[in-house]
């Protein structure tokens, strides 16, 4: 007698099962590239079957032009006017965060936590108030055909997130409703305390004095909008709306894309912190 059929027997759960999990990868890196990228696939194919072990290049994990917004990375059109904006705002971000004496009075330790926590939505509301608008393209093939021959998988490079295109698509739109939104400098100037003042960063030692600095902040908002805007009750919380959109864009994102340029392998944190406290 001939055996049973494994194949005859498997649960169709089972076999919808994998046909989801086959569904769920990324088609746009594994039905197109064969014919996209004959050279790469054929390299990657040689190594794969030359070193069939956890050194040699997966061809899962090597980068490779996507169309998927979750892979596919960018970089900026005009690196070096958009960089130069963007530094320019960077530094009168911490230059803000100096003139306030309230944060001046607060633990160095507190001032560097809250430090930590806000430069990056800070940052995008400067982009927002200077009005900063940028273009992007995809990062060139020949820089991935690089890493790909050179074996750079485990380089710096490598391991940081990169920016994609649903990453700035984020901070395009939170960009957009800002400006649709049209805030004047004291508007700007009033949001940007409630960013700064966040009593929920870990480990404040003064947390509750952080809270009432947020609050006296808050209040401030909303007295201004009411001045400016009278018979616009919904303004206020449309701004707050608009704010919680910040906490959407990772601090990695608006470092690879506006600053990795121009700073190298450096780390930004350590720069801002250089700025704040010793300069």
């Amino acid at each position: 007698m001939r055996s049973p059929s494994v194949k005859g027997h498997l649960s169709p759960l089972y076999v919808t099962g994998e046909k989801k999990k086959m569904d769920s990868r990324c088609h746009c890196s594994t039905n197109n590239d064969r014919v996209l990228n004959p050279i790469l696939y054929n390299i990657l194919s040689q190594m794969d079957s030359r070193k069939p072990s956890q050194d040699c290049l997966n061809y899962s994990s090597v980068p490779h032009r996507c169309n998927c917004e979750v892979r596919r990375t960018l970089c900026l059109e005009s690196p070096s006017e958009i960089c130069k904006e963007a530094s320019a705002v960077l530094v009168k971000t911490v230059h803000f965060m100096k003139s306030l004496p309230a944060f001046n009075q607060l633990p160095p330790g507190d001032q560097f936590a809250l430090l930590k926590s806000c430069w990056a939505p800070l940052f995008i509301l400067g982009l927002a108030q200077e009005r900063v608008d940028f273009e992007v393209t995809d990062v060139p093939a020949d820089s991935m055909l690089k890493k790909i021959l050179l074996n750079r998988q485990e380089s710096l490079e490598a391991e940081r997130e990169q920016p994609t295109v649903a990453g700035v698509s984020k901070l395009k739109s939170c960009l957009k409703k800002f400006w649709s939104l049209d805030l004047s400098p004291k508007e700007y100037a009033y949001l940007k305390g409630t960013t700064i003042f966040n009593p929920d960063v870990p480990e404040l030692k003064a947390g509750l004095f952080v809270e009432g600095l947020q609050q006296e902040a808050q209040h401030a908002l909303r007295e201004v909008v009411k001045l400016l805007h009278p018979g616009h009750e919904e303004r206020f919380a449309r701004i707050l709306l608009t704010a919680s959109m910040l906490q959407g864009i990772t601090p990695t994102l608006v470092t690879e894309l506006f600053f990795r340029p121009v700073i190298g392998q450096a780390d930004l944190l350590e720069l801002l912190v250089d700025m704040l406290f010793y300069r």
